[in-house]
C-alpha cells in the first residue's frame, strides 16, 4: 500500500476505510510505502497502528518502508517507532 503525498485527518479517514481491503490481500508480510508522504500529521500515525493492528489480525507481519524522517520523529516521540517498524530511505528493511 503506498500512502499519498498528504496524509491528514481528511485523507487518513478516508483511506482507513480501504485499509480492510488492502490487508486481506496477498498472504505475505504488509508493507506500506510512505516514501510519497510530505505533509502529515499524528492522524498518519494512527492510521499506521490501525494497518499494524488489521495485519496482525489476518496472521501478516508489518513494515513501513521510505519512512521520512520527520515521520519516524513523530512516531518516536509517540513511542510506537518499534510498533511501526520503521524503514527511513537508507534503512535496511526488516520483517
Amino acid at each position: 500500500m503506498q500512502l499519498p503525498a498528504t496524509t491528514t485527518l481528511e485523507q487518513a479517514a478516508e483511506l482507513a476505510l480501504t485499509l480492510p481491503a488492502a490487508m486481506a490481500e496477498g498472504s505475505g508480510p504488509v508493507q506500506i510505502d510512505a516514501s510519497a508522504l510530505q505533509d502529515f500529521d499524528t492522524s498518519a500515525i494512527a492510521l499506521l497502528l490501525q494497518a499494524r493492528r488489521l495485519a496482525q489480525a489476518a496472521g501478516h507481519g508489518f513494515q513501513v518502508v521510505g519512512a521520512p524522517a520527520k515521520l519516524a520523529q513523530l512516531a518516536q516521540l509517540y513511542g510506537v517507532e518499534e510498533l511501526l517498524s520503521l524503514a527511513t530511505p537508507g534503512t535496511p528493511a526488516t520483517a
